[in-house]
């Protein structure tokens, strides 16, 4: 077995045997494999980005986009008006869409952090920091998102430059 391929099985089997390593008890302690531990964060992470896509596309969107009388008072009072409503309610609801798509989720925790950004920065200066906390509480598990998912912003990358070698190919 080349050293390339004991490393990937022994990082598949989380050990550097090669053999799966299952829990053991240890001086009173459960110790468990590296793999069964990624795997239950891997499983709480993707649960986390349900959670807030759930969140920005029915709580936060939806409001918004269906004109919700608190929504349209809101943006009357900030002088946007219902097209800054609108625009503001599919920008939630494509980014908690793109949450759940794996080649977008880090870009999408990195756009609503920024949209979050932008909402504190409305709630302290045109409503008096009411509601400020709120747009803080959920940066710290969109930039959980955003880290814990980066890989995927090279994958996307790659995408993105097959595509724009394609369209060059083609003409476009």
């Amino acid at each position: 077995m080349t050293e390339t391929t004991a490393s990937a099985t022994a990082t598949a089997t989380g050990n550097a045997t090669g053999t799966a390593s299952l829990p053991t008890r240890t001086g009173g302690v459960i110790a468990e494999s590296a793999t069964a531990r990624g795997r239950r964060a891997r499983i709480a992470l993707r649960g986390l980005q349900v959670l807030l896509a759930l969140f920005y596309a029915v709580a936060s969107a939806l409001p918004k986009l269906i004109g919700h009388e608190s929504a349209a008072e809101s943006f009357d009072r900030l002088g946007w008006g219902s097209a800054g409503m609108y625009t503001i309610g599919a920008l939630e609801l494509a980014g908690g869409i793109a949450l759940l798509i794996p080649v977008l989720q880090s870009v999408a925790a990195m756009a609503l952090s920024a949209l979050m950004v932008g909402a504190f920065v409305v709630q302290i200066a045109v409503f008096d920091g009411q509601y400020a906390a709120t747009p803080l509480i959920l940066l710290v598990p969109l930039a959980l998102v955003a880290w814990a998912r980066r890989g995927s912003n090279a994958e996307l990358g790659r995408l993105l430059g097959r595509m724009a070698g394609w369209m060059a190919r083609r003409g476009a």
